[in-house]
């Protein structure tokens, strides 16, 4: 017979993986068969002549998701400090993601540093704790900037998303949308003078286009920021590199040519 100990400790695993999955809440007490085929549409039925109906609205959550996009650029654009950012963002409402995660993810490091590194999203742990980059991709790349004589008291960190997508699943183009003007924003007044952005989905926000990681890393680009032109290195997400650690090799090559543009920066 298994002991209230052990079996407390499964349960307790069951639930860490549901939460990881993505369920965070109960919506309903009876199961639901989601493999079953839909039932039959009912007949349309003529309408009489009359006042024409009301159009069916559309979805809540896509309603509110182009609402947010549409007001995202002008709020983002009165901010004139980081603080006024993090405040403009924390009354940012419109977005299904906000229902789901914990907190704010704003960001972490110097404010005041000339490098400025962005992620994709909050995963778990940065979600609980509030910061980006806390968990075991926070891990190594704390190791990767340390190799190349960076901390977190030399760069600035943030992410495309500020909230965790439920599951840590990829964030979609409607919320990449909604959040761009905000990192714009966020890039302006942080006014780095080199960026490193770790994963696609940043480099897909910012330049517009489907970025294949593998395939953009290590080629230099250039985002004209408020303050002028930034020279921007992607490089694959250390995410990515714990599920692929034969690609550090390149990875250590992207952070050596880092270093070289930082000396040459004079940074």
């Amino acid at each position: 017979m298994t002991d209230p100990a052990t079996r407390f400790e499964a349960d307790l695993a069951a639930l860490a993986f549901l939460a990881d999955a993505g369920l965070d809440v109960i919506i309903g007490d009876t199961p639901v068969n989601r493999l079953a085929p839909p039932p039959a549409p009912e007949p349309v039925r003529p309408v009489a002549a009359g006042p024409v109906a009301a159009t069916p609205a559309m979805p809540a959550e896509a309603g509110s998701e182009r609402e947010a996009a549409a007001a995202a650029a002008p709020l983002a654009a009165r901010c004139t400090s980081l603080a006024e950012l993090r405040q403009a963002l924390e009354g940012f409402e419109g977005l299904s993601i906000r229902e789901t995660a914990t907190q704010l993810v704003f960001a972490d490091g110097n404010p005041e540093a000339k490098v400025m590194v962005v992620g994709e999203a909050p995963g778990r742990d940065e979600d609980r704790l509030g910061k980006p980059f806390v968990g075991e991709s926070g891990k190594l790349l704390d190791r990767m900037l340390g190799a190349i004589g960076l901390d977190r008291t030399s760069v600035y960190i943030t992410n495309t998303i500020l909230w965790r997508p439920p599951g840590n699943r990829k964030p979609t183009p409607a919320e990449v949308d909604a959040m761009l003007p905000f990192l714009r924003r966020h890039i302006d007044l942080v006014a780095p003078k080199a960026m490193l952005l770790a994963g696609g989905s940043a480099l897909s926000a910012l330049f517009g286009f489907e970025a294949r990681i593998t395939r953009e890393r290590g080629r230099w680009r250039e985002y004209q920021a408020a303050h002028g032109t930034v020279p921007v290195l992607p490089l694959f997400h250390p995410a990515y590199l714990l599920r692929q650690p034969s690609l550090k090799r390149e990875a250590w090559a992207d952070m050596l040519a880092f270093r070289a543009k930082l000396d040459e920066l004079g940074l």
